[in-house]
């Protein structure tokens, strides 16, 4: 059996398990990137965060730093301008190279030209104040130099401190910035990534959805009786081998349903042939052609022409009955009046019932469905001509139409002898017939009721028999609008 043009079974991976799991990851892609990408952000966002505040305190300290140095410079040489004690340089020169090592290590930050202009100009100004202080002894003019040219170092050292102070709030804005721009761009990737996601969600369930709305499809023609379209499968391996099955499971039944219609055209032939002979001698022995017969010759005569009518009539059941489970599957469905169906039905039955003075008590309201007019007329003939059969001569017949919500309710009740309440789950069996006295003295095939459900069914309605405590059968049918 072809199943396929064999570049569809190449979308598809081999199993769908592997479907699933395919479609799973497809639809997770966007998601992943968006989370690898808001990890990467964050991850970059702290490194320059934790770079920045390294840098940020590093500088601090070193300012805070080279402002205490500068200060304690200051102190030094005043002292050694005052007292003239020369130890005071050597407690100077243990200063400054705390100061060089300060300065050189603010040097190696990554300062920018502002705080390199202000470093070098704090480096070259207490060069040339060392220069002056380690010459020969300051005269009273060059202490009054010096002491002033140490003021102006500490206001140098302060502009390194405010620069540095600057340099942190700088770069404490920058890094908000940057981490604004970081929560922008997730929040774009986010409101892209979400519809994307969507999207591939759906199309991905399409994808998945089809070989099984293509197997239910197939399942749902089997059930409904039509076997005439091939089953083909598109999708994974696994379903397209069970598309295979029912496949042939659908021949076999094509291949059934041909033998029993075969069957059933032999049979009724090869039956219906000896009966007609059986039937016509019947008829020639019992209008004396052979000659006269006996009293015991004519009760035989007369047995012989009762049982090849109900052979007769039994075939022709086997035929009704084929032909009416046939026709179930099939529904020509349209804008249907049932109250008008009813009524229709009902004028057919009207001679027999007039003959029998059995009168009918209608409440048919004006309802339509969405339904099978020639089905529905069906059900209706089956249950009111079983209302007239079971009724008395001079009885009455009661047929009701109206709407109940969503349904369309056909109520129809006779004053007969009712159905026994052993009998009431069977009734709607295919040639059931009771066993009591009261239901053996009407002949019936036992399907009239069985098509009636099954027509019903069809129409995803309900018949029922109504226990309302009066005498008589009360038949209830249930069908939606839609």
């Amino acid at each position: 059996m072809k199943v396929g043009p064999d570049f569809a079974q190449l979308r598809y991976p081999g199993s769908f398990l592997k479907l699933v799991l395919l479609a799973f990851g497809v639809v997770a892609l966007p998601l992943i990137f968006a989370f690898v990408n808001a990890a990467v952000s964050v991850q970059r966002l702290t490194e320059q965060s934790q770079t920045v505040v390294a840098q940020a305190a590093q500088a601090a300290r070193s300012s805070r730093l080279l402002m205490e140095q500068v200060t304690a410079l200051e102190r030094v040489v005043r002292q050694y301008v005052i007292l003239g004690d020369p130890d005071f340089l050597q407690d100077y020169e243990q200063l400054r190279s705390k100061f060089k090592l300060t300065t050189s290590d603010l040097s190696l930050l990554p300062l920018d030209e502002l705080q390199l202009r202000e470093l070098n100009r704090t480096v070259e100004a207490e060069q040339s104040l060392y220069e002056l202080l380690s010459g020969a002894p300051p005269k009273p003019a060059d202490k009054a130099a010096l002491i002033e040219g140490y003021v102006g170092l500490s206001e140098l050292a302060r502009g390194v401190l405010d620069v540095s102070n600057q340099m942190i709030d700088r770069e404490i804005e920058s890094l908000r910035g940057t981490a604004e721009h970081a929560q922008s761009i997730l929040w774009w990737q986010l409101l892209a990534t979400i519809p994307i996601a969507v999207l591939v969600a759906i199309g991905v369930t399409l994808v998945i959805a089809r070989p099984i709305r293509q197997l239910d499809r197939a399942i749902r023609r089997l059930g409904s009786g039509d076997f005439g379209a091939d089953i083909k499968i598109q999708g994974p391996a696994d379903l397209v081998y069970l598309g295979a099955r029912l496949e042939a499971m659908r021949q076999r039944l094509v291949e059934l349903e041909q033998q029993k219609r075969l069957f059933l055209r032999h049979v009724s032939h090869e039956l219906k042939t000896p009966l007609t002979s059986l039937r016509e001698g019947s008829e020639l022995l019992a209008d004396g052609t052979a000659g006269p017969l006996s009293p015991g010759q004519r009760e035989i005569v007369t047995i012989l022409q009762q049982k090849s009518l109900e052979l007769q009539r039994l075939i022709d059941d086997l035929l009704d009955y084929h032909r009416a489970q046939e026709s179930v599957a099939r529904l020509d469905l349209a804008r249907v009046r049932l109250d008008r169906v009813v009524a229709r039905v009902l004028n057919d039955h009207r001679l027999t019932a007039k003959a029998r003075g059995i009168r009918a008590d209608l409440r048919l309201n004006p309802v339509s469905l969405n339904a099978d007019a020639d089905k529905l007329r069906v059900v209706a003939d089956n249950l009111v001509s079983n209302a007239i059969k079971y009724s008395p001569d001079g009885g009455i017949i009661s047929l009701a139409v109206h709407k109940e919500g969503k349904n369309v309710v056909f109520d129809v009740s006779d004053t007969g002898p009712g159905i026994p309440p052993e009998d009431r789950d069977r009734i709607f069996d295919w040639f059931f017939r009771g066993e009591h006295g009261h239901l053996r003295r009407v002949q019936g095939s036992g399907l009239g009721l069985a098509i009636a459900r099954e027509f019903v069914t069809a129409h995803r309605g309900r018949i029922e028999v109504v226990n309302d405590g009066a005498s008589g059968a009360h038949f209830r049918v249930s069908l939606p609008v839609h």
